[in-house]
C-alpha cells in the first residue's frame, strides 16, 4: 500500500493539520503543485489530492461531520444508535389507546376547520335529553335495514343527527367526525358562520323535518321544547284601546349594551315603548293616528329557554360588526315569574349550558360550550375534541374570561385596562364577557330525575357497535404496526452497532468509498435505505472525481463488502479508482493560474517588438486586449470541467467535448456580438468568420511573434490558429462583394422609384375622399401595408428588401368583391387603404406586379347628385358577414384588455403625461428619425396647406377593421404606434364580455382603492351605471378606455369588498384559531 502507516508527505507538501477546516484541507491537498510538474506526479501526490492519509476524527473532538475529511465518520447520525435506546424512538405511531374514550366521560367532536360553532350547539342539543329521546324515535328505514357488509351512510339531516347522537352516547372513540352532518347542512368548513343565525336556522330545519313524521308525538317536539309566546300590546293614549299581536319565539334576543346583569337585559326587552311623532299608531277606534305605548308581554315559556346575549352588533361608525366585551352577570337559578304576564306553575329555570365565544373580535375567535349533565349534575367543558370535567359539580368559566386579555385583533400581546377586570359575583351567580348564549331548563318538581336516562334504540346501537368494531380493528392494526416498527428498529440497532465499528479503514488496509449522504440515510431510520449509488462520483474517465471526495467517506473493505451485500448498488470505488488524469489536469491548471501574471507581463513586452516578415501569426485585437481575463476564465472552467460532467463515464465523453467545444468558441462569430469583449469565449474567435476561416476585416487583427503565440497556446490550446500566410476566407470575400453590388442595385432602384413616386413617398398632395379632387374621375386603391413597406425600402435600401408586388387581393373577399364602402373608408376602414392618383397608378403597374386593380370613381346622377362606385363592386354578402363578425367579436370576447384612467374634476390627471413605458425595440427602430435632404418633408406626416404637420393614419392589419376613428392632428411630431401606450397611473384590467359592471367595479376597487359605490365610470362621456348589466351589453369592447371619477375614499377596502358582494352578513372572513 501507498500509506502503510502514519507518515510524512513529500517535502514539497506541508502536512495538513488534523481537524483542519474544509477550505484548509482543500488547500493542503493541492499545495504540492507549486513544486511538482504534471509529468512528475507520483502515487503519493495522488493520495494527497484524495486526502487518503488525513487523520480520522475522534468521538467528541468535532461537533459535526468534517466534509473535507473522507476519514471523518463522526456526526453522520451514529449517536442515535450507540448506547441504550428507548424502544419508543423506533416508531412515530401514537398509542392507539390515546384515541379511546375515557371511562365516565363524554365524546368530543372534530373541528373540520372552522366548525367549532357547530360542535358547541351539537353538544348542547345532545344534552337536551327530551330532544335526544325524540330523535331516537324517528323512523329510519335506511338505518333499520342496514347490514354489516358496508359502512352506514345517512342521507337526511335527521338520520345524520340520530346517528351522531348515538355515537356521542355509546361510541368507544374519544371524538367522532361530524363531517357527514356538516356536508348535509351545506356548510362551508373553511368559513365561520354567524353562530346565532345558525342556531335559528337549524332549529327551524329540524322542526320542519320532525313535523313530517307519522308519529304525532314527534311532530311538535321542537315547539314543546323551545317555543314560547309573547304579544306586542299597543295601547292608544286617546281612547285607551289595547290591541294585541301574538308571536312565537324560540329564543329571546337580549340587548346587553349598558347593562350589568341578566335581569336588566330582560327588563329592557319587556319595557314600554312610546309611539309618537312620525311613529304614531293608527287606532282602529279613533280611525286616525294617535300617540300610543307598546310593550312586549310574555304569555308562555318553553321547557328549554334559550337567551341570546347580543354580543355581536353593527357599528355605524366603521360599518362593520363588533363584539361587545361587556361583563354580564347571570344566575344559576332563574325565576321568570316576575316577567310573565300571567304566572305559570313552573317558571323557575336552572342553568344547563353556557356557550362561549373566545376572542375580542366579531370576525375571529373560537367557540366552546359548558354544559351540565342532566343525570349527575356535573358540569363539563366541550372544546371540540377535548372534554374536561369541572370539579365540585360547579360551573367554572375560568380561562374563557381571560383568553383575550393578552391578545388583540391581530394576535399581538396587549394589556387590558383595569376597567376590564371581572366584577365580583354573589353566590349562585356567574359573570362573563364572552358568554353569548345561555340555556335554561325548566326546574323539575321535587328534583325528579326519572327521565334522566335515554336508551339508544336497538337499530342505532347496532350501527354504533359496528363502528366500535371498526375502531377496535384500527387500534389492533396500529398496535401491530408499532410492534413491527420496534422489532425493525431493534434489528437495525444491532446492525449499526456491528457495522459502525467496522467502518474506519486502518492505514495500509484495503478501502473503498461510499456516499456520505447514503451513510446518513442508512443511519436515519425514518427513511428507507436504498442501494448504494456511486455514479455521481465518477469523473469523465470513469474514476472517482477529486472534487467529490468531500461527499464520500473512506471505509474498510470488510465494511464495504457487508454494506454492498445487504443493500446492493455500485460501482464500487477502491484505491484503483483514484484518477491520475484528473489530478494531472488539475495540477496543470493550478500551475498555469500561478504562472499567468508573469506570462502576462512577458507577452506585453514581446508585443512591443517588431515581428519578422513571414514568421508571425494573426491574433485578434480584441482577444489581445482581454486575453488575461479570458485565460483566467478558461482555467477556472477547466478546473470545474468535470463538475459539469457529473454522472458521465467514458462512453459520454463525446457529449462533454461537444459542449466544451461550443464553450471554447467553435460556434463561430454568429454566437457573439461583434467586438464585444464581454461576449468573448475563446482566444481569436473575433477574427474567425462563420465559415471557420480568417475574417476579411483586416482592422480587427494584428501580427504577433511565434514567441507570443507559443505563450498564448499554453492557455488556449484549442484557439483557431492563422499564420501570416493564411488567406482570408474566400466565401466571405465573395459574399461581401455580392452584398456591395446588391446594395448599389437597391440604392439605384430606390432612387428611381422615389423620383417617379416622390409625392407618394413624402405624402405630399395626397387625394382624400372627404374632398374629392377636381378634374379627377377615378382614384386607385392599394393596401396601406404595401405603401408602408415600400417607404421603408426607399428610406433604407441597403438594409431592406425591395418590394416586388402589390397584394390587392387582401382587400377583396373570396368572391372577388371589394370589402369596403365609400362611407366606411371615410371612417374606420381608412386605416387599411391608401389612395393613388392615376399617374401614380401607371408607375405602380410598370414597377410592380399587380394581382388585382381596385379603383373608386365619382359619377354624377341625372338629378345632379354624386355617387361613388368601386371596381370591383362591393360584395354585400361578405360585407354584412364581416360587420356581423366584427360586432360579435366586440361583444363576445374573453380575457381582453381594457384601460382605466382616473379623472379629477373632469380633467384627466395624466392627460399630458408621457407614456409609462417606452416602445419596444422593433418599434423604436421603425420610429427613429432618418436624416433627410434639405427641404424634404417628413415622410411620416401629411403636410397641410398652412404648413402644420398632420399625423398620418395608424398602421393596422389589413382585412380587419379596428374600432378606432381616424387619427386626429397632433403637434408632437412623433409617429404614433398602433399599440396602446399606457399613461402613468393608468391601469390595464383583464375582462370578459359576460362579466357584470359590478364585477368590474370590484376589480377597479382593488386596482385604485376606490369603493364600488364611489366609482363613476364612463366611456366617451357615456356613463356606465347598471351594475347588473354585462360589459358586452354596455358597449365595453377590447382596448376601451374607461374614465374613473372617484368620490371620497374609504379606508378599509377588505371589509368594503365583503359588504359590496353581500358576504359580510352571512359569513365571517377569518377561520377560527
Amino acid at each position: 500500500g501507498l500509506c502503510p502507516g502514519p507518515r510524512r508527505p513529500p517535502a514539497s507538501a506541508p502536512s495538513p493539520r488534523a481537524m483542519a477546516p474544509r477550505l484548509q484541507l482543500e488547500k493542503a491537498a493541492w499545495r504540492w503543485v507549486e513544486a511538482v510538474r504534471p509529468e512528475e506526479i507520483t502515487a503519493e501526490h495522488i493520495e494527497l489530492a484524495y486526502r487518503i492519509c488525513v487523520p480520522a476524527c475522534k468521538r467528541g473532538a468535532c461537533r459535526r461531520n468534517c466534509k473535507g475529511n473522507p476519514n471523518c465518520l463522526i456526526g453522520i447520525g451514529e449517536h442515535v444508535w450507540l448506547g441504550d435506546i428507548d424502544e419508543n424512538s423506533f416508531h412515530n405511531i401514537d398509542d392507539p389507546n390515546s384515541e379511546r374514550r375515557d371511562k365516565n366521560t363524554f365524546v368530543g367532536l372534530t373541528n373540520l376547520g372552522a366548525t367549532c360553532y357547530v360542535n358547541t350547539f351539537l353538544q348542547v342539543w345532545f344534552h337536551n335529553l327530551e330532544l335526544r329521546r325524540t330523535l331516537y324515535l324517528c323512523q329510519s328505514s335506511r338505518a333499520e335495514g342496514h347490514n354489516d357488509d358496508s359502512d352506514y351512510e345517512p342521507q337526511t339531516v335527521c338520520e345524520h343527527l340520530q346517528y351522531l347522537f348515538a355515537l356521542l352516547q355509546n361510541s368507544n372513540r374519544r371524538y367522532i367526525d361530524p363531517s357527514g352532518l356538516v356536508k348535509a347542512l351545506g356548510l362551508d368548513t373553511g368559513q365561520q358562520q354567524d353562530a346565532q343565525e345558525f342556531s335559528k336556522l337549524f332549529l327551524s330545519l329540524l322542526e320542519d323535518t320532525l313535523s313530517k313524521q307519522k308519529n304525532p308525538n314527534l311532530q311538535n317536539v321542537i315547539q314543546q321544547q323551545f317555543c314560547g309566546q309573547f304579544s306586542y300590546v299597543t295601547v292608544c293614549n286617546q281612547c285607551s284601546r289595547a290591541s294585541s299581536l301574538p308571536s312565537r319565539f324560540y329564543e329571546l334576543e337580549l340587548n346587553i349594551q349598558g347593562h350589568k346583569n341578566l335581569t336588566e337585559c330582560v327588563t329592557e326587552f319587556l319595557k314600554e315603548e312610546k309611539l309618537d311623532g312620525d311613529n304614531r299608531y293608527f287606532c282602529e277606534s279613533c280611525q286616525n293616528k294617535q300617540n300610543a305605548t307598546r310593550r312586549i308581554k310574555l304569555q308562555s315559556l318553553p321547557r328549554t329557554l334559550n337567551l341570546q346575549l347580543m354580543r355581536f352588533v353593527f357599528d355605524r361608525q366603521t360599518g362593520h360588526k363588533k363584539k361587545l366585551n361587556t361583563f354580564i352577570s347571570f344566575p344559576e337559578v332563574l325565576d321568570m315569574g316576575p316577567f310573565l304576564d300571567c304566572k305559570e306553575d313552573t317558571c323557575v329555570y336552572e342553568l344547563s349550558a353556557v356557550l362561549i365565544h373566545r376572542g375580542i373580535s366579531a370576525y375571529s375567535g373560537h367557540y366552546i360550550a359548558h354544559a351540565r349533565d342532566a343525570r349527575t349534575s356535573d358540569w363539563y367543558k366541550f372544546n371540540d375534541e377535548l372534554i374536561e370535567k369541572m370539579e365540585g359539580k360547579k360551573l367554572q368559566l375560568g380561562i374563557e374570561e381571560d383568553i383575550d386579555v393578552c391578545q388583540d385583533v391581530w394576535g399581538a400581546e396587549t394589556v387590558k385596562s383595569s376597567q376590564a377586570r371581572k366584577p365580583k359575583c354573589g353566590k349562585g351567580y356567574h359573570c362573563s364577557r364572552n358568554a353569548y348564549m345561555l340555556v335554561y331548563k325548566q326546574q323539575a318538581e321535587g328534583g325528579n330525575q326519572t327521565n334522566a336516562s335515554v336508551e339508544v334504540p336497538a337499530f342505532l346501537q347496532k350501527l354504533v357497535e359496528q363502528d366500535n368494531r371498526k375502531f377496535e380493528e384500527w387500534c389492533s392494526d396500529m398496535a401491530e404496526m408499532r410492534k413491527k416498527s420496534i422489532d425493525k428498529g431493534k434489528a437495525k440497532h444491532e446492525e449499526v452497532k456491528e457495522l459502525y465499528e467496522l467502518l474506519p479503514a486502518e492505514d495500509g488496509e484495503p478501502f473503498e468509498f461510499v456516499p456520505l449522504d447514503w451513510l446518513k440515510k442508512w443511519l436515519d431510520d425514518s427513511t428507507a435505505t436504498k442501494a448504494i449509488d456511486n455514479m455521481h462520483f465518477l469523473c469523465s474517465h470513469g474514476n472517482l472525481h477529486p472534487d467529490k471526495i468531500g461527499e464520500a467517506k473512506r471505509v474498510s473493505l470488510r465494511a464495504a463488502d457487508l454494506l454492498f451485500s445487504r443493500y446492493g448498488g455500485g460501482p464500487r470505488l477502491d484505491r484503483s479508482s483514484l484518477c491520475r488524469d484528473c489530478v494531472t489536469q488539475r495540477c496543470r491548471v493550478l500551475r498555469l493560474k500561478n504562472q499567468l501574471t508573469e506570462d502576462y507581463k512577458e507577452v506585453s513586452n514581446l508585443l512591443k517588438a517588431a515581428v519578422q516578415v513571414e514568421q508571425g501569426f494573426w491574433a485578434g485585437k480584441t482577444s489581445l486586449r482581454c486575453w488575461r481575463q479570458l485565460a483566467l476564465d478558461h482555467l477556472e472552467e477547466d478546473e470545474e470541467q468535470t463538475k459539469h460532467a457529473n454522472d458521465k463515464t467514458n462512453g459520454d465523453q463525446g457529449h462533454l467535448s461537444g459542449s466544451k467545444g461550443k464553450k471554447a468558441g467553435y460556434g463561430g462569430r454568429e454566437d457573439r456580438e461583434d467586438g464585444n469583449e464581454e461576449d468573448m469565449r475563446t482566444f481569436n474567435e473575433d477574427i474567425m468568420c462563420e465559415h471557420g476561416g480568417l475574417s476579411i476585416q483586416e482592422s480587427e487583427r494584428r501580427l504577433v511573434s511565434p514567441d507570443v503565440w507559443a505563450k498564448l497556446k499554453l492557455y488556449f490550446p484549442q484557439a483557431p490558429e492563422f499564420t501570416q500566410q493564411k488567406e482570408p476566407c474566400q466565401q466571405c470575400l465573395r459574399l461581401d462583394r455580392e452584398g456591395r453590388e446588391n446594395e448599389e442595385l437597391n440604392k439605384m432602384m430606390a432612387s428611381e422609384q422615389k423620383t417617379s413616386l416622390l409625392n407618394l413617398f413624402q405624402e405630399k398632395n395626397r387625394p382624400v375622399l372627404q374632398k374629392w379632387p377636381q378634374d379627377t374621375e377615378v382614384l386607385y386603391i392599394v393596401p396601406l401595408f404595401f405603401v408602408e413597406e415600400w417607404r421603408r425600402f426607399i428610406r433604407r435600401p441597403a438594409k431592406s428588401s425591395p418590394v416586388s408586388s402589390v397584394g390587392n387581393s387582401i382587400l377583396l373577399c373570396p368572391h372577388g368583391g371589394f370589402m369596403f364602402t365609400y362611407e366606411s373608408m371615410l371612417t374606420g376602414d381608412a386605416q387599411h387603404v391608401a389612395l393613388l392618383w392615376p399617374s401614380e397608378w401607371d408607375v405602380i403597374k410598370r414597377s410592380f406586379y399587380v394581382d388585382h386593380s381596385i379603383s373608386i370613381c365619382q359619377m354624377k346622377t341625372d338629378a345632379g347628385g354624386v355617387v361613388y362606385q368601386t371596381q370591383p363592386d362591393l360584395c354585400r354578402e361578405c360585407r354584412e358577414g364581416f360587420i356581423f363578425q366584427q360586432q360579435k367579436d366586440m361583444r363576445e370576447y374573453t380575457q381582453a384588455t381594457v384601460y382605466v384612467r382616473k379623472v379629477v374634476e373632469n380633467k384627466r390627471m395624466l392627460k399630458d403625461s408621457t407614456p409609462a413605458a417606452a416602445a419596444s425595440g422593433s418599434e423604436a427602430e421603425d420610429e427613429r428619425d432618418e436624416p433627410r435632404p434639405e427641404g424634404e418633408r417628413d415622410p411620416d406626416f401629411n403636410q397641410t396647406e398652412d404648413g402644420a404637420k398632420r399625423q398620418k393614419l395608424n398602421e393596422g392589419t389589413v382585412g380587419t377593421a379596428a374600432p378606432s376613428a381616424p387619427s386626429t392632428s397632433t403637434k408632437s411630431g412623433i409617429r404614433r404606434s398602433t399599440r396602446h401606450r399606457k399613461l402613468r397611473g393608468e391601469k390595464a384590467l383583464i375582462v370578459s364580455a359576460n362579466q357584470t359592471l359590478k364585477e368590474l367595479k370590484i376589480q377597479i376597487m382593488h386596482a385604485f382603492s376606490v369603493a364600488p359605490f364611489d366609482q363613476n365610470l364612463s366611456i366617451d362621456g357615456r356613463g356606465l351605471t347598471d351594475d347588473t348589466a354585462t360589459l358586452g351589453s354596455l358597449g365595453v369592447i377590447p382596448e376601451s378606455i374607461i374614465c374613473l371619477k372617484a368620490d371620497e375614499p374609504i379606508a378599509d377596502y377588505a371589509a368594503m369588498d365583503d359588504v359590496y358582494q353581500g358576504e359580510a352578513s352571512s359569513t365571517l372572513p377569518n377561520r377560527d384559531r
